[in-house]
Order: C-alpha cells, then sequence, then structure tokens
C-alpha cells in the first residue's frame, strides 16, 4: 500500500519538478522558431509572464466552474486538453494535458494557436495586461 501511495504522490509532482522557468526572450525564440509571427511574440510573452510567470510546469488552481489551467499559457481542461482525472473534456486541441506541462512548448504553443485562432486573445483572463503598447521583443534577436 505504501508503495502505491509513493508511485501516486511522484506522478503528481513529477511535471512539476520536471518543469522549466524560461524568460522573456528564451519564450520568444523558441516560438519564433516554432513559426509563430514575431509581431505576436510581445503578445505571446505578455500572457506566459503574467499566467504562469514562465512556468511550463504550472497547473492552476481550481476555476470557479471547477476546471484548471495547464501550462505556460494556461490552457483550460474544460475545452482545450484531456485532464488525466477521467473528467470529460471538449479536448479541441487534442492533447493530455499533461502534455501542456512538458518543457518541449511545442504542444502547449500550438494549442494557444488554436485558441486564439478560435476566440482571440481575450480567451486569456490576464489580455487587459498585454492589450496595450508592450515592449518591443526584437531585442531578444540581436
Amino acid at each position: 500500500m505504501r508503495v502505491l501511495l509513493v508511485v501516486c504522490f511522484l506522478a503528481l509532482v513529477t511535471p512539476s519538478i520536471l518543469a522549466r522557468t524560461m524568460d522573456r526572450c528564451s519564450l520568444a525564440r523558441e516560438m519564433s522558431n516554432l513559426g509563430v509571427p514575431r509581431d505576436q511574440l510581445n503578445k505571446w510573452t505578455c500572457i506566459a509572464e503574467h499566467e504562469s510567470s514562465y512556468r511550463t510546469g504550472v497547473v492552476g488552481p481550481p476555476n470557479t466552474d471547477g476546471s484548471n489551467d495547464y501550462g505556460i499559457f494556461q490552457i483550460n481542461d474544460r475545452y482545450w486538453c484531456q485532464p488525466s482525472n477521467g473528467h470529460f473534456s471538449h479536448n479541441g486541441c487534442g492533447v493530455s494535458c499533461n502534455e501542456l506541462l512538458k518543457d518541449d512548448i511545442t504542444r502547449s504553443v500550438r494549442c494557444a494557436q488554436k485558441v486564439l485562432g478560435e476566440q482571440g486573445w481575450a480567451a486569456w483572463s490576464v489580455w487587459h495586461f498585454c492589450s496595450g503598447n508592450l515592449p518591443p521583443i526584437d531585442d531578444c534577436f540581436k
């Protein structure tokens, strides 16, 4: 029984142990390498800063509807990813929520782009921080 408890505990904490913390420029460069348009990068970095402090392994606290948000962009499990707890999700990105917690942000970026395409920037509750004049991202590519 103790072994089972230890295994369950490790399964829960492993994503946060393996998670990495990026910074504005490392995120911008990596997203650019994944083909994200450069004119969007300052918005994405702002969202990541306010949603997760640039951390890949963040699972947000439960929302008022019982859903959770995952990863560097805090993508919601009610609509966009399949949680491991077995709760129903629309899973619009066709991805496990745990995939959004990995150091490789490719799936998080692709899913975030899909959210943007379907719901716009206002899909992120922190958008009001990011909708005005933002510092240019060009300094990250010098």
